[in-house]
């Protein structure tokens, strides 16, 4: 649905007649969206503890979908951050969007000072707005895909800069490094100009990759180098019918071997209902790629941690 089509039905034809246009536009997304007023969001499976987490080695816990906290020898990045009940389009009195079915691990106000933002991309299951105002503050920076930084308030944070792929910057201990995904970055149907990463973190001691959302393409291959990548986070969901820009489970394990990664954290599944697959199929068909070898995959449901020394 566009923000102009709304917009100008509400200013010309009064709610009812931008209710009737909007209906006639995406009618599939107003029946699920109605059938999700009735549903009740469920607590999350597990709930990590950041506070007994140390400031040495490689933390990590999956918040939901595509967030994931990190900690990096005492320094903390937060992932795609999206803790609202709903993601998507903010009316003020209510959100049009997509709601969860499982609430996030932690709470905003459960998370330990966050020194480092990535937002892969501006589709509002990555980008989203109410959770980014959240984490506001003088202590926290930002780095986002080319062109989006206007969903975000610059001047709040401590620093704020966009990546195109290829492009570096450093943050504290940590290098970031944009790189090619297979995906789109539009947040509404025109913005197509807008850019989407996924991202190389690079410190004196590790190296990860946060693939952000991205279907099948070789540029994962290109981060290999003689030092392993210590974990990959890997989105695994929303292929069925979306191959085009999703990858499947398999495709993600793939891909995350291209990169050296010694163990895989698959996200982008569980959180919000986007396509058409089986709730547990992408986790099952993950765990079948391995092969056996399921002790590289770290994470297995939304709360979960992952701890290396």
């Amino acid at each position: 649905m566009r923000r102009r089509t709304l917009i100008g039905g509400a200013a010309f034809g009064g709610l009812a007649g931008a209710a009737a246009l909007a209906y006639r536009s995406a009618p599939a997304f107003w029946r699920q969206f109605a059938h999700e007023l009735r549903r009740p969001i469920h607590p999350p499976p597990a709930r990590p503890d950041p506070k007994r987490w140390p400031d040495r080695g490689l933390h990590a816990a999956w918040i939901g979908h595509a967030t994931v906290l990190l900690k990096i020898d005492g320094f903390t990045i937060l992932t795609d951050p999206a803790f609202s009940p709903r993601v998507g389009l903010n009316l003020g009195l209510a959100t049009l969007g997509l709601k969860r079915l499982v609430a996030p691990a932690l709470g905003l106000d459960e998370l330990p000072p966050i020194d480092l933002v990535l937002v892969s991309h501006a589709h509002m299951d990555h980008l989203d707005i109410p959770s980014l105002r959240a984490l506001e503050g003088r202590g926290t920076s930002v780095i986002m895909a080319s062109k989006t930084s206007d969903l975000a308030r610059a001047e709040r944070y401590a620093s704020l800069r966009e990546l195109a792929w290829g492009e570096r910057a450093r943050v504290g201990p940590a290098e970031i490094r944009a790189f090619e995904v297979n995906h789109w970055g539009a947040r509404m149907r025109t913005d197509t100009w807008r850019g989407y990463n996924g991202y190389l973190i690079e410190t004196a001691g590790r190296r990860l990759v946060f693939a952000g959302d991205t279907a099948l393409t070789g540029t994962f291959r290109q981060l290999r180098n003689s030092r392993a990548i210590d974990l990959a986070i890997m989105p695994i969901g929303a292929y069925n019918p979306w191959i085009r820009v999703h990858c499947t489970p398999e495709q993600a394990w793939q891909m995350g071997n291209d990169a050296g990664a010694e163990r895989i954290l698959p996200v982008h599944h569980r959180t919000f209902s986007l396509s058409r697959e089986p709730l547990p199929e992408p986790l099952d068909r993950l765990y079948a790629a391995t092969r056996g070898d399921i002790q590289r995959i770290a994470v297995d449901r939304i709360g979960g941690e992952v701890h290396l020394s």
